[in-house]
């Protein structure tokens, strides 16, 4: 069972939800503005949101860039715009899964089923060291030798994605499907976060400490060698 957040304006759409969810033994609350949910996850985080985004008083889409600002909850957006430009920027903004309506409740919840796995595979150790590296992953914090490392949390899932496989080098395709959380997308993606991630890591392409590109490939991250 799971605590699910449904963000729906449309009070017979969100029965409906409510009711098919209840039957598989979520426990679920309810919001019909992006405001009110926004109050319901800082009071009461939930496993998991469902989110319209045709809401009242702010598009949902914005309502997920405030979320992630709070929250790293799974997000699954659901909505009737079928638009692949618009899936592939909410995926990127950090929506975990996306339905088109109608779907059915039998889709929905393999859905929901699939992100709370994710959510839930932290791994079996809540702290990752590689080299100087040392990643908390309960409180998603990263630190460099001991300094602190102010990252975003998509800078985090990358690290700490490619840190808890040290040596072994990851695909691009794993990493759009385990951190972006999609089957495709632009490997320009990885490259500028790769980058910005190599800054605060004090290093560059040219120059790796950490992150190594192998080219055709995909990354690998791996400990620096002594001198």
């Amino acid at each position: 069972m799971a605590s699910v957040l449904v963000v729906e304006d449309d009070p017979n759409v969100r029965t409906a939800l409510i009711r098919e969810l209840n039957a598989r033994s979520h426990a679920v609350r309810s919001a019909g503005t992006a405001m009110d949910a926004l109050r319901e996850v800082t009071a009461n985080p939930p496993d998991a949101v469902i989110l319209d985004l045709g809401l009242p008083d702010l598009d949902g889409g914005e309502m997920l860039k405030m979320l992630r600002g709070v929250s790293d909850v799974p997000v699954i957006i659901a909505t009737a715009r079928d638009d692949e430009p618009e899936i592939v920027r909410l995926l990127n903004a950090g929506a975990d899964d996306y339905l088109i309506k109608p779907f059915s409740a039998e889709h929905l919840s393999a859905r929901l089923a699939a992100v709370l796995r994710r959510a839930s595979r932290s791994g079996p150790a809540a702290e990752l060291r590689v080299g100087g590296l040392h990643i908390d992953l309960d409180r998603r914090e990263a630190a460099l030798d001991g300094a602190a490392l102010e990252l975003t949390r998509r800078e985090f899932d990358l690290l700490a994605y490619l840190a808890a496989r040290p040596g072994r080098v990851v695909a691009r395709r794993e990493l759009l499907a385990e951190v972006w959380r999609q089957a495709y997308g632009d490997d320009q993606t990885i490259d500028v976060h790769l980058s910005w991630l190599r800054r605060k890591l004090g290093e560059t392409a040219a120059a790796p400490r950490y992150l190594h590109t192998v080219r055709g490939v995909g990354v690998r991250l791996a400990a620096p060698r002594e001198p």
